[in-house]
């Protein structure tokens, strides 16, 4: 008779961190969600993972997969871009593997140029997973891979569209031989939501970012007011979107509050989807001037406060 070992025993499971970087849009959250399951799990940040968010775990066979997200990285040019591609280094350094994650219809563009030629700092194994794959032809896709794997080696490659699952049960099961052995780091009965507060406003920052990046390139901040769980078993949320100049504070607003409507329509989907419940989302934006220099507001976004 088999006995099924016990989760957090040593030698028996596997577990490990796993950092996700990739530039901005290249489907990150939607590939945490189809790792994970239906629902993702948030757990508190702890162990090597304090300048980065713990978006999900993944339990899959004996392996436990703490999937690390990364702030979509770019050029920095501001004091909080420099912070937040800081944190997502620093997030791939502390790792046991990295993931990073290309959009195939954008291909080997600056960004993902620019991301592969800091890679080359990072000494842990890489995988190279090509999102969106139904979104261009096979050969294109790969000249894409056979480009990308003459720039770097890679452990693996995988070609996945993270919204339909294609290719990511295959992802998953590699992970899973991938991480190290050794003891579960969370066993599953200590799994806590509490930073879904912190989650819910970076998800609504994503949104901003995405809708308004042209205009308000990481000028804002987001922070999540009150989280009310309602008998109905419903979720109402308020959060306050912070701005450094009233001309901001009309661009997120938009037109006849078009723009803030749109935002909020997005980001309570994703909330919603995380959560498991229907969710009612308030947003408020306000100006705060010079907030982008104020170290205590790095210090909520779990990011450290670069000198200059």
């Amino acid at each position: 008779m088999m006995v099924e070992p016990e989760p957090g025993t040593s030698g028996e499971t596997r577990c490990g961190f796993v950092a996700l970087i990739g530039a901005p849009n290249v489907g990150k959250s939607t590939l945490v969600n189809a790792l994970v399951g239906s629902k993702v799990t948030i757990v508190s940040r702890k162990v090597q993972t304090t300048r980065a968010l713990i978006r999900g775990i993944v339990i899959e066979d004996n392996a436990q997969i703490i999937l690390v997200d990364t702030p979509g990285i770019f050029s920095p040019k501001r004091r909080l871009d420099r912070a937040m591609v800081s944190t997502a280094w620093s997030g791939a350094h502390d790792a046991d593997l990295v993931c990073v994650l290309l959009d195939a219809k954008a291909g080997l563009d600056e960004e993902a140029d620019a991301i592969l030629n800091k890679l080359a700092t990072v000494a842990h194994p890489k995988i190279l997973v090509l999102n969106k794959i139904d979104l261009i032809p096979r050969e294109k896709l790969l000249a894409l891979a056979q480009a990308a794997n003459e720039r770097m080696k890679f452990e693996h490659t995988f070609m996945i569209s993270a919204l339909s699952g294609d290719g990511v049960d295959d992802l998953r099961k590699t992970l899973a031989k991938s991480v190290p052995a050794g003891p579960f780091h969370y066993p599953e009965d200590q799994m806590s939501d509490a930073p879904l507060r912190h989650l819910a406003a970076e998800i609504t920052r994503e949104k901003i970012y995405r809708q308004l990046h042209q205009e308000l390139p990481y000028q804002s901040t987001v922070e999540t007011d009150t989280w009310t769980e309602r008998k109905d078993k419903s979720v109402r949320i308020e959060q306050t979107i912070f701005v450094e100049r009233e001309s901001q504070r009309k661009i997120v607003l938009g037109k006849g509050g078009a723009t803030i409507k749109s935002i909020g329509a997005e980001s309570r989907k994703e909330i919603a989807e995380i959560v498991g419940v229907p969710v009612h989302l308030f947003l408020f934006v306000k100006v705060r001037e010079n907030w982008g220099d104020d170290p205590d507001r790095y210090r909520e976004m779990g990011l450290e406060f670069p000198k200059e």
